[in-house]
């Protein structure tokens, strides 16, 4: 760390003396927040839009660029959706797949679905070919509504299951002619036809608040990504709790830049706005030119963040404006301390409001003390159903007693974090309400924890935390690395890899940028004898079969591959080397996007890339 934010941080002691019960009190706040709405309850997320569009029907809910929509528009837009869905066959509880941009049509479509009581299924509209198809097939939907501007991506890929595709047109992003079929306009004229009056609230009469009303993709740590379900229950518990937590109100502006199509947008954010009553800024996707005019121009109060994106906006130079701004608060996770420090001394004192967690998750944290670095705070074990348990790192197996038990961890020691799952038939909080795939579901439970017949969710994250009972996030167990904002799965990318001609092994790893959040992609190329490596080919590979934020940024062509004494590949001593040249004899390559290929290791290719030097010192700091 660097001594100038060190000993900022030390002078700054005042932040961190929070009492136990004053952040038990905040917590306790919190889950009777999570309680109000009951698993039986029949209440759903159209209920709530249209008990708002009744009680905020004048005020804006979405604000898209110079177009604005009330509360009472967006429930019209909603209700045109939901008739025109139905007259197509669409009824409760089927899933219908939703591939959008970030832009209006997303939430009048969303909450269309939510009206007709049908499952919305949000699909990563990065995604193309065996992830776009398995995407489909793990929702089981019986359609998808398709923004034009990801009809390239359906169009490119073969195998997609035979549902019915809905589109939507984009002004902004039209697609290619030729890609255009007869009656593709269809589904858009017949909802701008169809009628604006409230629909008929028969059809999801008897659903109640446990019915699955999304699923959500997560970053999938084995294989593809899986889709986690989640409830109207959990879906309003979250922006009830939230609103308690960061006190919003009717008054505030939330900023919405991150995809609409992972958690922390389609839930933190949109939930919570709805909630306070307040007004959602939608942007196509963040840009760091525009984010603080974005604040300026709206108003913004409330941003949800990551920590790439706070770096990146960090990384500006700073200007004579940067405290004009009504930003309050903020909301996200992966802020590190360094970053956060830097963020109040240059932007003003933000309130953060860092949390753990995860679309699926059954337990979370947050800090609500502005304890800098700190992801959420444990005052009392008794109220809580999260545990940390002791994980040996080198067997990649959880460290357990005598009996066969698992242990807790003490103050410092590196843990993962779990939850107690809740099994009651009026308790909402504590549920596991897992994914559309049981197998996947039954395999992040961890059974007879602590005793025999307990349950507990996997989270898959070591953390830690200090005798004050602040938890920090250390790291992902396995092999999952995140850069540029996206989970990467290192046995995806290897799977789509793997037939590359000439390879005898790929291993995928993530190694540490300095001056960047996260891991970057790096691969380990172990060729048949009388191959050679192709970088071009390589390149070419890639980009047929990844997004660019999963293709490696750099190749090691090694002689041999790396594996344990159970023939398992071997990541930690690749991942310590990182792609430092003095560290290995092995040829080492750097992606090229200007020149279409991997170009040999130099100071001109980490240049043309954007990226640094090698720095030992920062994977020194690895667990």
């Amino acid at each position: 760390m660097d001594n100038g934010i060190a000993a900022r941080k030390a002078s700054q002691p005042s932040v961190d003396i929070v009492s136990r019960d004053e952040t038990q009190a905040k917590l306790d706040r919190r889950a009777q927040s999570s309680a109000l709405i009951k698993p039986r309850d029949l209440y759903t997320i159209a209920d709530r839009i249209e008990a708002q569009a009744r009680a905020q029907g004048a005020r804006h809910f979405l604000v898209y660029g110079d177009e604005r929509y009330s509360y009472a528009e967006v429930d019209a837009r909603a209700n045109q959706f939901a008739h025109a869905m139905r007259a197509r066959g669409l009824g409760p509880g089927e899933v219908c797949a939703m591939a959008l941009e970030n832009r209006p049509e997303f939430f009048f479509a969303w909450f269309g679905l939510a009206k007709l009581g049908a499952v919305a299924a949000f699909i990563n509209t990065q995604v193309s070919g065996r992830p776009l198809a398995h995407a489909i097939e793990a929702t089981g939907a019986k359609a998808v509504i398709l923004g034009e501007e990801c009809l390239p991506n359906f169009a490119a890929t073969e195998g997609l299951p035979a549902i019915m595709q809905w589109l939507l047109p984009d002004a902004e992003k039209p697609a290619p002619a030729e890609l255009r079929r007869p009656g593709d306009t269809a589904f858009a004229e017949a909802i701008a036809s169809a009628s604006r009056d409230a629909f008929p609230r028969e059809p999801r009469a008897a659903l109640t608040a446990e019915t699955p009303a999304l699923l959500i993709f997560t970053s999938g740590t084995t294989g593809l990504p899986k889709a986690a379900r989640y409830s109207h229950m959990r879906w309003m518990s979250s922006g009830d709790v939230m609103v308690d937590t960061i006190d919003a109100t009717a008054d505030d502006v939330f900023y919405c830049f991150l995809p609409l199509y992972h958690g922390a947008a389609a839930t933190s954010v949109t939930s919570t706005a709805l909630k306070a009553g307040a007004t959602i800024v939608v942007r196509r996707k963040f840009s760091t030119r525009e984010f603080w005019n974005d604040v300026r121009r709206y108003g913004i109060t409330v941003c949800q963040y990551i920590g790439e994106i706070c770096r990146y906006l960090l990384n500006q130079p700073a200007t004579a404006r940067d405290r004009e701004h009504a930003l309050r608060c903020m909301m996200g996770a992966g802020l590190t301390p360094e970053s956060w420090l830097r963020w109040v001394e240059r932007f003003g004192p933000v309130q953060i409001f860092e949390g753990w967690g995860s679309t699926e998750a059954n337990a979370n944290l947050i800090n609500v003390d502005n304890r800098i670095g700190s992801c959420g705070r444990v005052p009392y074990w008794e109220k809580t159903n999260f545990r940390l348990v002791r994980y040996d790192l080198e067997s990649g197996e959880h460290v357990r007693d005598a009996r066969g038990f698992y242990l807790l961890c003490e103050p410092g020691e590196v843990g993962e974090g779990i939850g107690y799952i809740v099994d009651h038939p009026d308790i909402g909080g504590g549920r596991f309400e897992g994914y559309t795939s049981a197998d996947a579901t039954e395999r992040k439970i961890l059974r007879n924890v602590f005793v025999e017949g307990d349950a507990y969710w996997s989270s898959g994250d070591l953390l830690r935390y200090d005798e004050d009972g602040y938890f920090y996030f250390v790291d992902r167990i396995g092999d999952t690395f995140r850069w540029k904002s996206e989970n990467v799965s290192t046995m995806e990318v290897a799977d789509a890899l793997s037939d590359y001609p000439g390879a005898e092994l790929i291993n995928i790893y993530g190694v540490q940028v300095p001056g960047h959040e996260g891991r970057a992609g790096m691969a380990a190329v172990v060729m048949q004898d009388g191959h050679r490596f192709d970088p071009a080919s390589f390149y070419g590979l890639t980009e047929a079969r990844l997004p660019r934020y999963a293709a490696p940024l750099f190749v090691r062509v090694s002689q041999a591959a790396e594996l344990t004494t159970t023939f398992k590949l071997r990541k930690v001593d690749l991942q310590r080397q990182g792609y430092d040249p003095m560290a290995f004899d092995d040829p080492l390559y750097v992606r090229s996007e200007t020149d279409c290929t991997y170009l040999p290791y130099s100071a001109e290719a980490l240049a043309k890339a954007g990226l640094p030097a090698f720095s030992a010192s920062t994977e020194g700091a690895t667990i």
